[in-house]
């Protein structure tokens, strides 16, 4: 069985979010129309709560983009997003949810980000969806979304790394491009690992 998932199509992430990705609503009605095309459909969203330290409104001197060491590991500061239970962390309204068969949760631990929909930044604590396609002998996943620099890159690399054949729809995404050149670093990452990258047209 293939599984689509669907990564962070939460209103921060779009035009007028705290944390808006470049043209990331573009990506909403192909989210809506590729979901006909997988038996299985799921999702994610930042779940973050509201001292979480990847906000650089929770460290006093600190400016956006700054970066951090947050318990062991790097951390890039962002905005105030995605907070539990408020607006921002909401499905996009035009989003149609209604195909999901299980939404996963990440970033929920103040002391560590979690970009990857399989694990926290620092590999300690897993979302569940490992466990999830295991159970389900699901060995080959579809990923798209928001932002291809951030978190739909960490899910393919890791997904690699957990023996998953994983394929990423580049149509379907949209990235922040916080530094020049970071989107082409992330489609070498991909690629180096053995991802593959396609457009919808090919499905």
């Amino acid at each position: 069985m293939n599984v689509l998932i669907i990564v962070d199509l939460q209103n921060d992430f779009l035009p007028g979010g705290t944390l808006a990705v470049p043209h990331g609503d573009e990506v909403i009605p192909l989210a809506n129309e590729l979901q006909r095309r997988f038996e299985l459909v799921l999702a994610t969203r930042d779940w973050h709560p509201p001292d979480h330290g990847s906000f650089a409104a929770n460290h006093p001197g600190k400016k956006l983009g700054d970066r951090i060491m947050l318990d062991g590991i790097e951390q890039i500061l962002w905005p105030v997003h995605c907070v539990q239970n408020t607006h921002g962390a909401e499905f996009a309204p035009s989003f149609d949810t209604s195909r999901i068969a299980h939404v996963f949760h990440k970033g929920i631990d103040p002391r560590t980000d979690s970009y990857s929909t399989f694990f926290d930044n620092a590999h300690r604590r897993s979302t569940g969806l490992a466990d999830y396609l295991k159970k389900r002998s699901i060995k080959d996943i579809y990923l798209m979304g928001l932002a291809l620099d951030y978190c739909v890159k960490y899910s393919a690399l890791d997904a690699r790394q957990l023996g998953l054949k994983a394929h990423v729809i580049l149509d379907s995404c949209r990235g922040i491009g916080l530094e020049p050149g970071d989107l082409d670093r992330a489609l070498d990452e991909i690629k180096q690992v053995g991802a593959i990258l396609l457009q919808s047209s090919e499905l």
